[in-house]
């Protein structure tokens, strides 16, 4: 640990946040690789004296932090975490860093299932870095959760946070395509989630440089109408849900409508486009028959 007075970190700290960025990345960077977390911080704030404890020097730090400004490398892939909900995650440039906006899919379960008790089974399609799955697994530990993804690398990834997160077992990770790891569930899920891939190949060509750039593709887009993995998604949900299974679905700012048009040819009911705290249709969900 490399020791520094408080009055010069915090100088060093406004001068690197004058360079541009905003406070929640610098807590990020200076919480997983400087080792101080906002607590801390909050506590110097109120008393700059004395010294305080680094595990990384200024200069290393400014470097990590000149990165993400000069380059618009996401603070997230350089420090190797997101923060999501009360989890940390491991996250790399393999998988999409977990959104905000997508926190409310937790909130949108507990609203159609409550607090129910007893066992349900559910399956996340995609799961990325784990965040949705491993949320739900923690908030309800007597479900039992599968998560699938295409990418072996992926999984590991995921399964390596459920592991830090929990002491739990009661999610399990498949590897493939979207349904296909779950060929010998059909019939057999209280509930399926995704946030699939749906950025309109317009959209995407135009996304700033800090997502196109450091993001992985096969995770945003997601054809010319952008609906290409909803669709196919929605059409097979019906041999994989139990009757009255729900599915939730994250979709782009302008899709709601059309989703719910793809739940109603496929025999769902109690549709709902429900918004994030922007007031965007963020969700579509629905129950099967």
């Amino acid at each position: 640990m490399l020791s520094i007075s408080v009055k010069e970190f915090l100088f060093w700290k406004k001068k690197q946040l004058s360079k541009g960025g905003n406070q929640q990345s610098f807590a990020v960077l200076l919480d997983c690789i400087g080792g101080l977390s906002t607590y801390d911080l909050n506590i110097l704030n109120l008393n700059p004296e004395g010294n305080l404890y680094l595990k990384k020097n200024l200069d290393f730090l400014e470097s990590v932090w000149d990165d993400h400004i000069l380059e618009s490398h996401p603070i997230q892939y350089l420090c190797g975490i997101a923060f999501w909900r009360n989890l940390k995650l491991k996250v790399t440039n393999k998988v999409l860093i977990p959104r905000p906006e997508t926190e409310l899919i937790i909130d949108i379960v507990f609203k159609i299932f409550g607090k129910r008790s007893k066992k349900l089974f559910f399956a996340e399609l995609g799961t990325g870095s784990g965040a949705i799955s491993i949320a739900l697994a923690l908030q309800f530990p007597l479900w039992d959760g599968i998560a699938t993804d295409i990418d072996q690398d992926v999984l590991a990834i995921a399964t390596e946070n459920f592991i830090n997160s929990s002491g739990q077992s009661n999610l399990r990770f498949y590897c493939g395509h979207w349904w296909n790891p779950l060929e010998s569930f059909k019939g057999k899920l209280d509930l399926a989630i995704s946030n699939p891939p749906y950025i309109p190949k317009e959209t995407y060509d135009k996304l700033p440089k800090e997502v196109k750039k450091f993001e992985p593709k096969r995770a945003l887009l997601g054809g010319e109408d952008g609906l290409e993995h909803i669709r196919e998604i929605i059409q097979k949900a019906p041999l994989f849900l139990k009757d009255k299974g729900w599915l939730v679905l994250e979709n782009h700012f302008d899709q709601g409508e059309k989703v719910k048009q793809l739940l109603l040819k496929n025999k769902f009911t109690s549709i709902e486009i429900v918004n994030d705290l922007s007031g965007i249709g963020r969700f579509t969900i629905g129950r099967y028959k």
